[in-house]
């Protein structure tokens, strides 16, 4: 492949990583960010990029680096248990239970709901779901198309919608940036920080980094160094592009609130701005770039948890797959929005900070090499923390372990008190592997040393 075809590769690859990155969520949540934040908006913006871009496409280039062809192999440096379930568990969530139906849930609220009468009854959702899968179904047919489909087709045409209404944001500002809510007065960069998982994208990295290697080994062949440094690009290209598109959305939240007043969330915020700029066509034009943005998330999940659930149960192929976790979504998509965001909040709260660490101890793999008692003592601690965070979010929290938590662990009350038990976790099971490498060595000595006197007494 010639340099140009490379340079053109990698581009096309970044675009595709970008676009099954930005779903729906990634346009609700920094419109609604820059609302609140007010004059703290760029500070916030910068913890948002951090937990919103960062981590997420260091989740891709984790793959890129480890080698692993996909998350229960790099889930194997832990345990083959915890590979198994986690990884189970884990495309559930991002694929048929929770992410799929809400990306066609999402695309209803927004792009249909706004111009169907009041009391139109639950049909025209049945009819749009069905529609949307269907779609996503056919796209997700071919996956060696999804590279052609999404960095080359899909992506320039939500790009521009995204660009026209940007655009004319910066261009002619609807008002000046007012004062922050009240929970961004403070501490507004960590706020910032927390808000970045809102858009789930780090536990989409285990998903989505699998599509982005195998398009990789497609075209440049096994070799995991030109698969690292093509992996590096395409996620730097990805991720410049998501930041722009954030700040951006940002600050046109921001610049909103003084002529529209504080809205109640993201879809509420862009809708407004939309009408604002382009009247009654604005709506159309957010409907349009809402359910693109969602169509192409869609494809991707659907693409690699047919892959994945093929690779579990071989006798199904991957077609048959693709078609009925399309249908299961449609299907979980009529629950609606607020059911469906209520249902997983809790368990995404328990699984994402697994899905952080995992990441992060990929790239110190070297450093400890590769330890599966560091994996375990980290995730280990991790998940005790996380699992009554989750339950908290459920509404089921425990006073008296929350109490103690608060009392012990800082962050705790924030839902970042699992960080310093990680950390923790990991040293623990560093010096776990020691004694136990020590052990092993001592008693090869005494089997050494013992088989040495058994010849020296025959030899007398």
């Amino acid at each position: 492949m010639s340099t140009k075809a490379q340079s053109s590769h990698t581009l096309v690859i970044g675009l595709m990583l970008f676009a099954l990155f930005f779903g729906a969520g990634n346009l609700i949540f920094p419109a609604m960010l820059g609302q609140t934040a007010g004059t703290n908006v760029w500070i916030a913006t910068a913890g948002f990029l951090i937990t919103g871009v960062g981590v997420p496409l260091l989740g891709v280039f984790a793959f890129g680096i480890s080698g692993s062809d996909d998350l229960r192999a790099m889930g194997n440096r832990v345990h083959p248990w915890f590979s198994a379930l986690y990884s189970f568990v884990l495309y559930l969530a991002i694929g048929p239970l929770f992410a799929l139906p809400r990306a066609g849930s999402v695309s209803f609220e927004i792009g249909v709901k706004p111009f169907l009468p009041e009391n139109s009854g639950h049909l025209p959702l049945l009819i749009f779901t069905v529609v949307f899968f269907s779609i996503t179904c056919a796209l997700s047919l071919n996956p060696s198309k999804i590279v052609d489909i999404v960095g080359k087709i899909l992506t320039p045409l939500k790009l521009s919608f995204i660009g026209v209404l940007v655009a004319a944001a910066f261009i002619h500002p609807i008002g000046p940036i007012q004062a922050p809510a009240k929970e961004f007065v403070q501490n507004s960069f960590f706020k910032g920080f927390q808000e970045g998982y809102l858009t789930m994208d780090t536990l989409a990295a285990f998903v989505f980094g699998i599509i982005i290697i195998n398009a990789i080994k497609e075209k440049r062949g096994s070799d995991k160094k030109v698969i690292a440094r093509t992996c590096a690009k395409a996620a730097t290209i990805a991720a410049a592009v998501l930041a722009i598109v954030y700040t951006s959305l940002s600050y046109m939240g921001a610049s909103s609130v003084s002529e529209l007043g504080h809205l109640g969330n993201g879809g509420e915020v862009l809708s407004a701005v939309a009408n604002y700029y382009f009247g009654s066509l604005g709506n159309v034009f957010l409907g349009l770039m809402i359910t693109v943005a969602c169509l192409t998330t869609s494809v991707g999940l659907v693409t690699a948890c047919s892959a994945y659930f093929h690779s579990v149960f071989p006798k199904i192929s991957y077609k048959a797959l693709a078609v009925i976790l399309s249908s299961f979504s449609a299907l979980t998509a009529n629950l609606g929005l607020n059911e469906l965001i209520a249902i997983s909040v809790p368990v995404l709260t328990a699984i994402y900070p697994l899905a952080i660490m995992l990441i992060f101890l990929s790239f110190a793999h070297n450093l400890f090499k590769g330890r599966s008692e560091v994996y375990q003592g980290s995730l280990l601690f991790t998940f005790i923390v996380s699992l009554f965070d989750g339950l908290n979010a459920a509404n089921l929290s425990i006073d008296g372990v929350n109490s103690f938590f608060s009392n012990i662990l800082p962050l705790y009350d924030t839902g970042l008190g699992w960080i310093l038990p990680a950390i923790v976790g990991a040293l623990l099971g560093y010096a776990v592997s020691l004694v136990r490498s020590n052990g092993t060595v001592l008693h090869s000595h005494k089997e050494e040393k013992f088989h040495n006197q058994i010849r020296y007494k025959k030899a007398e």
